[in-house]
């Protein structure tokens, strides 16, 4: 498909500027500005905007990851992106955050710089790297034809060429701080089209939200009531969000939403070293044991596949040519599972202990239940991986 086929080049060809950023890095970085407050945050279930600053304003940028150097982001490869949001991951602890910064510097960045006009581009990518404005996305619509959108979209009979938009957004990730969001609409005809859609606009009401799992990312519901906009609100082209939106949409959440859990499996490993030196069973250390010894070397098993995977999909989007759902559906449905295991495997370990010491254990058994289900779910991502075994046209790559 020509469009995102462009999008891998349009990706791939942003050049790294200095140093590039390295897992250690983010992973230090992160891990100074966001323990120290993270199971106070999930508590109140609360977003702090300092902490989220203070990422932004980091060098390289991490909200600009994607974004080139001319219009003031950090111009990193897909690859080099990657490795950035698996050290958040690793080090801040907080998947709630991890995932606000994901929906911000990717799903909300990367089709405007795949489908954006110039003017587009010019207007809203500066600001974006900065963090000045933030963008939100649902996750319902970032699962392509597996989920009906809930907004409407048709022409504005008053005004020729405009469009007026009705409906509701639900699980928008960022809603109640975000300047505008990427929104799917669908027409009559079963067409979609993909749209930017200003926060101040008239129309556009947004409330929040609290789903149970990660508490730290701000939630939030979106309700477009006659919302009007004008033409050059479309992002790609009129009725094709379907082969050009959606489905990148879908790849970048199955890739880069795993990044953070990837550095957050990377954790839990460790931590479960620190707990079968410390935790004593019958006088002993629990590293005596034989089974513990078998769950770590599964753990850091399970940690090096998703590694590997992952990365593969990642890659490809500085490739030529086009990225596979396939690989990059594999990915995330393996991380899921693996990342799972990984946590209820250190919980096992821990057992009992004090939950101040282990407060990421429980947090992480939350949210992964939350995050498995995202992204279509195992339903959608194996009927995806099937429909590529199966040569089903149009579902081999984008």
């Amino acid at each position: 498909m020509p469009v995102l086929t462009h999008q891998a080049a349009v990706v791939g060809a942003s050049a790294e500027n200095g140093e590039r950023p390295t897992v250690e890095w983010a992973r230090e970085l992160a891990a100074r500005l966001v323990p120290p407050t993270v199971a106070d945050r999930d508590r109140d279930r609360v977003w702090d905007p300092q902490v989220f600053a203070e990422l932004a304003g980091s060098r390289p940028g991490i909200l600009g990851a994607f974004v080139p150097s001319e219009l003031g982001g950090s111009g990193l490869c897909a690859t080099r992106a990657f490795e950035l949001l698996e050290g958040l991951g690793e080090g801040m602890g907080d998947p709630g955050l991890a995932l606000m910064t994901v929906a911000h510097a990717v799903l909300a960045t990367v089709p405007l710089l795949a489908f954006g006009s110039s003017a587009q581009q010019a207007r809203y990518l500066p600001r974006m790297a900065t963090g000045e404005w933030l963008g939100a996305v649902s996750l319902n619509q970032t699962q392509g034809a597996a989920q009906t959108p809930g907004i409407a979209a048709r022409p504005c009979e008053q005004r020729p060429g405009e469009w007026e938009l009705q409906g509701t957004m639900d699980l928008v990730a960022g809603a109640p701080v975000a300047h505008h969001f990427l929104v799917i609409a669908s027409h009559e005809d079963g067409e979609r089209t993909a749209f930017l859609i200003d926060g101040s606009t008239p129309g556009v009401l947004v409330s929040k939200t609290d789903p149970m799992a990660m508490p730290t990312c701000p939630w939030g519901r979106v309700v477009l009531d006659r919302c009007r906009l004008p033409h050059d609100a479309v992002l790609g082209t009129v009725g094709g969000a379907s082969t050009e939106v959606e489905p990148l949409l879908a790849v970048l959440d199955w890739v880069f939403t795993s990044a953070p859990w990837l550095g957050i499996m990377r954790t839990l490993a460790r931590m479960a070293g620190d707990v079968v030196h410390e935790r004593l069973v019958f006088g002993q250390p629990l590293a005596h044991d034989q089974s513990a010894r078998f769950v770590l070397a599964e753990l850091a098993t399970l940690c090096e596949l998703a590694d590997g995977m992952l990365r593969h999909a990642a890659a490809q989007f500085d490739a030529p040519g086009k990225i596979s759902r396939q690989d990059a559906a594999a990915a995330r449905l393996f991380t899921a599972e693996a990342a799972r295991a990984v946590v209820e495997g250190t919980a096992r370990l821990a057992g009992p202990s004090d939950a101040g010491s282990y407060h990421l254990i429980s947090r992480a058994h939350r949210d992964i239940l939350f995050f498995a289900e995202t992204g279509g779910g195992t339903a959608v991502l194996r009927s995806v991986i099937a429909a590529c075994q199966l040569n089903i046209a149009g579902t081999e790559g984008l």
